[in-house]
């Protein structure tokens, strides 16, 4: 505990400047290895994309606990070498974005181009709207910041891996807002082929904005009629809240 205690503080504390100092960003190439424990509790996969060993340290300390499987890959090579990037298969990546944002940008359209099903959660050093959101339209399921990530690593990856999302609330409410704002938010999604016509109704008002007295009113059934549909559709996608109901449909949406 004592070694994975200061690896805590030390990624707490000038990790930026750290990773650059001890392995450029812009000399980057790859290298996997991993390790995996054994539990009683449910198991995945995870692969962590990282440049600082300290980070990998940090990762394989807190996942051992609960016994899930975890890959590492380092980069040490040149950023062009990015598209030949051979990734060991796994439900959930977590790639680590302290570098320069585009180059976070272009691992997630690798890892997502190569394994559309794939479930990445960001790392960073902080979590605003100017350097999350690009990563939540790219498809990204999961933000944790690394002051967090000792007390909450587990629990996010393993709720992205149940096929939700683990992004701060009100950080995902501005996300979704600005969603629900615009024309893209709008439209028919892709939906499961189980939806009946009302619950494709319900989710198109859903995608509106619209309260449940509105959606209501507009489809002509009780609020407790709606609430139930909700439920439905929240258990049909996978998904807990109708935020990630929302950030689901959008992401599917803008997948080529």
């Amino acid at each position: 505990m004592a070694a994975c205690s200061v690896g805590f503080r030390w990624l707490a504390q000038g990790w930026q400047q750290r990773v650059r100092q001890a392995c450029p960003l812009e000399a980057i190439s790859v290298s996997w290895h991993g390790v995996s424990a054994k539990s009683k509790s449910r198991r995945f996969s995870v692969c962590a994309i990282y440049s600082h060993p300290l980070l990998w340290e940090e990762i394989q300390q807190l996942l051992a606990q609960d016994g899930v499987q975890v890959r590492g890959v380092r980069l040490q090579a040149l950023q062009g070498e990015l598209r030949r990037l051979s990734l060991p298969r796994a439900k959930v990546y977590v790639l680590e974005g302290s570098g320069p944002h585009q180059l976070t940008s272009t691992l997630l359209g690798e890892i997502l181009g190569k394994n559309p099903k794939a479930r990445v959660v960001v790392l960073a050093e902080k979590l605003s709207d100017a350097n999350t959101f690009p990563f939540l339209r790219q498809g990204a399921k999961g933000l944790l910041t690394y002051r967090d990530l000792r007390e909450q690593l587990s629990r996010a990856l393993r709720a992205v891996a149940d096929g939700g999302y683990w992004v701060p609330r009100s950080l995902l409410s501005r996300f979704v807002e600005g969603i629900l704002n615009s024309a893209s938010g709008r439209g028919r999604t892709l939906a499961p082929g189980n939806l009946s016509q009302r619950e494709q109704q319900v989710l198109d008002c859903l995608l509106e904005n619209l309260a449940n007295k509105e959606i209501a009113a507009k489809l002509f059934i009780s609020e407790r009629t709606v609430k139930f549909h909700v439920s439905n559709l929240l258990a049909k996608f996978g998904v807990r809240r109708r935020a990630d109901l929302i950030l689901l449909c959008y992401q599917q949406r803008s997948l080529p």
